[in-house]
């Protein structure tokens, strides 16, 4: 499978069939919590990028094989809405399937009224806003340069007005960068005239692109949740309690590989021949029952 990944276990969406439809780290953004790294393709340009038959072949094969999925998901090495074909594969998918399709995004094109009306077919759209200042916005996500915070925010705003299905807004926040009560309660206020099911707090929980990309303290998210107001959750971490035969086989490989000398996800991915996405589940499972450590050289992480 060159584009499809899992099912893997996800926070916010149980059981996730992963769709990744743009080249690795092809993005309009070049977020310092970035658990992939650095973008190294920034741009704004939509195309094909990745062929839709190509896509819609691998989702059929996985359909066939009848595990547990609980949503079909737009995610993977970056900006997905960068996919010019991305509504014809919504399309199809949802002929396919009952199952229902969920779109992770940035945001950030949907300012432009085709991006929003290919989104339209989805059931559950979650854009990200780490913040409502510019200044922040180039500090934290250091956008394309053509890319502003307001057109960004007025873009989710529209989407979150128009849309039929459900949005949840998902905020990062990176400790000393985008968390003062100042900016929390600027969020608030432009959140708030939004039409959102949820907003959801998230922070730094995986090794970011920039090692100054600190979290925050679960009560430092309490108190930003309380700003936020009653729509507001922090992502609770997913209890995963079944295809539990597979990931014991991947872990030990993992294990196997890494007991021999640190290696890097591009190089675990490649070796075990798994999306890098799905390795990242693996690894950090493996890091929560402290079986591996991380360790940052020459801007690189790599997992002992």
């Amino acid at each position: 499978m060159a584009q499809i990944f899992g099912p893997v276990p996800s926070r916010r969406l149980g059981f996730s069939l992963g769709v990744d439809v743009v080249p690795f780290k092809t993005c309009s953004l070049d977020c310092i919590y970035c658990q992939l790294g650095r973008t190294t393709n920034k741009t704004i340009q939509r195309k094909e990028h990745v062929a839709s038959g190509s896509v819609l072949r691998e989702i059929e094969e996985v359909l066939r094989q009848g595990k547990r999925i609980d949503y079909v998901t737009f995610s993977g090495s970056g900006e997905p809405t960068l996919n010019s074909e991305i509504r014809k594969m919504i399309s199809r998918i949802k002929k396919l399937t009952s199952i229902p399709v969920a779109i992770l995004t940035n945001g950030t094109l949907l300012y432009q009224a085709r991006v929003r009306e290919d989104l339209m077919e989805a059931d559950l759209v979650i854009p990200s806003l780490d913040t409502v200042t510019g200044g922040i916005f180039e500090t934290v996500n250091r956008p394309h340069p053509s890319l502003k915070i307001e057109e960004v925010i007025a873009g989710i705003d529209t989407f979150s007005q128009d849309f039929g299905g459900k949005v949840w807004l998902e905020i990062v926040l990176v400790k000393g960068i985008n968390d003062s009560p100042e900016e929390i309660e600027r969020v608030a206020r432009v959140t708030g005239k939004m039409n959102l099911e949820r907003i959801q707090l998230n922070t730094v929980v995986r090794p970011p692109a920039e090692e100054f990309a600190g979290p925050l303290s679960r009560e430092d998210l309490e108190n930003m949740k309380t700003v936020l107001g009653e729509k507001c959750e922090i992502i609770a971490e997913f209890e995963r309690p079944t295809q539990r035969a597979q990931e014991v086989d991947v872990e030990k490989r993992i294990l196997s590989m890494v007991k021999r000398r640190p290696l890097r996800l591009v190089d675990i991915s490649r070796s075990l021949g798994l999306h890098r996405n799905e390795i990242i589940k693996y690894l950090e499972a493996l890091e929560k029952k402290h079986e591996i450590r991380t360790k940052v050289h020459n801007n690189q992480v790599y997992y002992h």
